[in-house]
């Protein structure tokens, strides 16, 4: 039996102190495990990219020599050659419309007619006349023959004779005049038959069968666009006028290619056409037309393009991105400048002096030497002898960063305890923590 000394919580505290101390020592070192391999794996843990301290990333490109065209922007309007208000050249009630809204029409072809009835009837009405006042010429001939064999027998008075000449010229122009009368009434049955009188697209109709139409009534029956060729007015400043002149007088056909609104889209290739005669002292420009082939319509009158005439094309420049250009001062002095970067993976201000611009890409007269690399994109926050991560390194970091995930998508470094596997729990049950 136990005595009163061998009870409580001490004597319990006694008897097993060794399994409490066993257990302390247990859960002291699984805290300390679990806190060890948290911190192993934080440290273990790699960023995306390895760069080097301080570097940024930059995008580059190669100086190179490269052919450059000289083209002269502008803003240009779509403006046919020949647009036609159709009239109609006679009074009268319209009886067909043979053509649709929008339909493309031939030199010629038959629009609308009006109701020819009142002019067919004037001109048999003519034609009639014609026909009495002949007779009445033919008449009088014969009486002028008689009177002159009458006048050599000395059976008349000449002054009778005189008279029928008179007659017969007063006859002659009856008939001159009978034919000049159905000419006119032929010219009104044609006039009946409206045509169009150029190639080209029709418009609204402005008037319907039915209608009484008039000559110079407003508006016509229908308005026709020449689109083949197609031209194009813009306008350059006079600081091109010279240059343009000298590709011209040299028997240069020039080049203007038209673009859509966003300068994007190329929509058609012409050649320069026409120029106006003299510079508009108010803009200090001059007008030019360009013509166009327009086959595939695409350019469509009264549209707004952006046109770029070809002056010249220059052999073996040294070119680099326009997107390379910075300007300031970095050096105390305004101008323009490029960052080049060296082979230690730095950069270094170049001041430059650029020459003509070809869409994205620029001449450098001085400061550039072909093989040079230039920083075109991250360099806004860059200054002489910085550092910089090349697209080169960050690819190569990335790939090596891909070859050291685990496929299992866990964290690199960091262990994985597998169920059977040596290293893990005793058990198999998942890792501490």
């Amino acid at each position: 039996m136990l005595n009163e000394s061998d009870r409580g919580p001490a004597a319990f505290l006694r008897r097993h102190r060794v399994i409490i101390i066993i257990v302390a020592a247990l859960a002291v070192g699984a805290f300390w495990f679990i806190y060890h391999t948290k911190q192993q794996n934080a440290a273990n843990v790699r960023p995306r990219f390895n760069f080097r301290e301080n570097a940024m990333a930059v995008s580059v490109a190669k100086v190179q020599n490269g052919d450059i065209v000289v083209r002269i922007p502008a803003l240009g309007a779509v403006t046919p050659l020949t647009t036609v208000t159709v009239q109609t050249q006679i009074a009268g009630v319209m009886q067909e419309v043979a053509f649709k809204e929008g339909q493309l029409v031939k030199k010629n072809q038959f629009l609308a007619l009006v109701d020819p009835r009142p002019y067919e009837a004037a001109l048999a009405q003519a034609k009639a006349n014609l026909a009495r006042d002949q007779a009445l010429l033919a008449d009088a001939r014969l009486d002028l023959k008689r009177y002159e064999d009458l006048v050599k027998q000395d059976s008349i008075a000449t002054q009778t004779l005189d008279t029928q000449r008179a007659t017969v010229g007063q006859d002659e122009g009856n008939v001159a005049a009978d034919e000049a009368a159905i000419r006119t009434a032929e010219l009104n049955v044609m006039y009946c038959h409206i045509t169009s009188p150029v190639a080209g697209r029709v418009g609204l109709r402005q008037v319907d069968p039915g209608n009484y139409v008039t000559p110079g009534q407003n508006g016509g029956l229908v308005v026709v666009t020449q689109l083949q060729p197609m031209s194009v007015l813009f306008t350059v400043p006079e600081d091109n006028v010279n240059e343009i002149f000298k590709q011209i007088k040299e028997g240069n056909t020039l080049a203007v290619e038209a673009t859509d609104r966003t300068d994007s889209h190329l929509i058609a290739i012409g050649h320069l056409s026409n120029t106006d005669n003299q510079i508009d002292s108010t803009t200090g420009t001059l007008k030019l037309r360009a013509l166009y082939d327009n086959t595939d319509l695409a350019l469509f009158p009264g549209q707004f393009v952006n046109v770029n005439l070809v002056l010249t094309t220059l052999k073996d420049q040294v070119v680099i991105p326009t997107a390379a250009v910075r300007r300031g001062a970095p050096n105390g002095v305004q101008s323009a400048f490029v960052y080049v970067v060296k082979p230690n993976s730095t950069v270094n201000v170049r001041p430059v002096t650029l020459g003509e611009v070809d869409g994205e890409r620029v001449v450098v007269k001085s400061g550039l030497s072909p093989g040079e690399v230039v920083v075109t994109d991250g360099g806004d926050r860059l200054r002489d002898g910085a550092a910089v991560q090349l697209p080169e390194a960050t690819a190569a970091e990335a790939a090596k960063e891909r070859a050291m995930k685990p496929k299992d998508g866990s964290a690199p470094g960091k262990r994985r305890f597998r169920r059977g596997f040596p290293g893990g729990p005793p058990g198999g049950g998942p890792p501490p923590g």
